[in-house]
């Protein structure tokens, strides 16, 4: 029997998946640890995790998986793995890390990247970047350079936090061109490492890992990290792709005009084009998708709302002993626009879509002889739906079309109300699959190692198990209430 093991390695927690390569059916799944991990924020703006407790959540999953399945660790055949994108981890040349990885949400590099896109040139950067360099990882490694001048010294190689999970199982540096792309260190237009960002920034390409394919043996298990999972040494690490088009391919989200959505700690829209495309501020961004190729091109376009399950957990965790689902029960009770209250969800770093300013979470229209906890919880829900679709007004203007959207059906999408709102404030019909990062990864690793003869076999089976629809009863009232909305976030913008 051919088993496949995926990792999804996010900013609250990794979750593993075994599979059958044949039929595609979940054996077991763990995720660790059971609260989110922490993010250490020793500065405004800063987010940091030590990536040692990835790697030990990585071991206590696989771990947990074993306890709940009987299988033979040779029977498994190849290991994807995907990852939070934009982190920076660095590391000497023993491949010990240097300091904490600077992750996605962290702010520091904001006003690096703004000079970096003036001083290269915002047509160039357009041309052949996509992106502005902005709050990415070449422009966090600059921070670095800049600020921890001895520990840049130091430095071997950087990565993304995927690379440095492959490079503890496999002993082995590697990055893929998406991933570099995620990065702000990839030309579009040449095909290959955008040496005008690094040269720009004065760091070397030798501290850039060599790059592989998505789909490709990109390593095998050595013995001690094998002892460490408890799987067989020379397994193959065939698949690492960021969290976001990894989530796409959860979805089977490949080819152009078909979009994917997530809303977990961050929340993002991710549709797929054939043209390589820009937007003039960088609000919304363009990467080389997974399947990408030379004369094929794939890219996915990504709107990111960095504010998304996170303003939940908080809420959460600092108003009552609720769970998620008594949450969103309570929740639907307000009535749309939640009675005038409105709260902006932008309390996680810079957004990208408000070019990359940090304009923090705020709550507006606060009546306390009107509103409860159901108004707080709906209109935290309906802030998240507005930025999103604030957000997807943006990405309508590099040609992509927001007819269907393909979703997991987990986190906020578990929430009724979330999914309706989210239906009927972009008028989109969305479509819920049972299935998950991790499991996107295992079918990757399978792609990866040649089990299957092309992507379509590897997604055979999977269906919706949900379908939402645009609640037109209620258009007009989302309609209204996203007005008000969009009013009270102008009026921020311009403090």
């Amino acid at each position: 029997m051919a088993l496949l093991l995926g990792y999804d390695v996010g900013s609250s927690s990794i979750k593993a998946t075994l599979m059958e390569a044949e039929t595609g059916k979940v054996l077991a799944s763990a995720t660790m640890p059971e609260r989110e991990l922490e993010i250490i924020a020793k500065n405004p703006g800063w987010a940091e995790q030590n990536p040692q407790t990835w790697w030990d959540n990585v071991i206590a999953a696989t771990q947990k998986i074993k306890s709940r399945t009987d299988f033979a660790p040779g029977d498994v055949r190849a290991i994807g793995i995907s990852y939070q994108m934009h982190g920076l981890v660095v590391v000497d040349s023993k491949n010990e890390v240097l300091r904490p990885a600077i992750i996605w949400c962290d702010s520091r590099a904001v006003e690096i990247g703004n000079k970096a896109l003036k001083n290269i040139g915002e047509k160039k950067c357009l041309t052949n970047l996509l992106n502005s360099p902005g709050n990415f990882t070449a422009s966090k490694l600059k921070w670095v350079k800049d600020n921890e001048p001895r520990i840049y010294s130091k430095i071997y190689k950087m990565m993304l936090p995927g690379d440095f999970i492959a490079m503890k199982m496999t002993g082995e540096i590697k990055t893929t061109s998406s991933g570099l792309s995620e990065g702000i260190m990839w030309d579009f237009k040449n095909e290959g490492l955008a040496d005008m960002v690094l040269d720009y920034y004065g760091i070397s390409p030798n501290l850039v890992a060599e790059t592989m394919p998505t789909f490709s043996v990109q390593g095998h298990l050595t013995k001690e990290s094998s002892k460490l999972l408890g799987l067989k040494a020379g397994t193959i690490v065939s698949y690492r792709a960021g969290d976001q088009p990894n989530n796409a391919l959860s979805l089977n989200v490949l080819n152009p005009g078909e979009i994917a959505a997530t809303a977990g700690t961050s929340g993002v829209v991710y549709g797929i084009t054939d043209k390589a495309k820009s937007d003039s501020k960088s609000r919304v961004n363009t990467f080389v998708h997974v399947n990408h190729e030379s004369g094929k091109p794939r890219y996915g376009v990504l709107l990111c709302l960095n504010g998304t399950g996170i303003l939940n957990s908080w809420l959460k965790h600092n108003t009552g002993s609720l769970d998620y689902p008594e949450m969103n029960e309570l929740a639907a009770k307000a009535p749309v626009g939640s009675d005038g209250l409105m709260i902006l969800p932008f309390g996680n770093g810079a957004e990208r879509t408000l070019e990359n300013r940090d304009i923090g979470s705020s709550i507006h229209g606060l009546n306390f002889n009107i509103h409860n906890r159901s108004h707080l919880l709906r209109a935290a829900q309906e802030g998240i739906v507005f930025a999103l679709n604030y957000g997807l007004e943006i990405m309508q203007n590099t040609g992509v079309i927001i007819k269907k959207v393909r979703a997991g059906k987990a986190n906020m999408f578990l929430s009724p109300l979330f999914g309706e709102a989210f239906a009927t404030v972009t008028g989109a019909t969305v479509e819920l699959y049972n299935t998950d990062g991790s499991q996107g990864a295992a079918r990757g690793a399978g792609i990866g190692a040649d089990l299957y003869r092309d992507p379509k076999e590897a997604f055979a089976g999977l269906k919706p198990v949900e379908v939402i629809e645009p609640n037109k009863r209620l258009q007009s009232a989302y309609k209204e209430a996203y007005a008000a909305w969009q009013k009270v976030l102008k009026v921020e913008l311009q403090k």
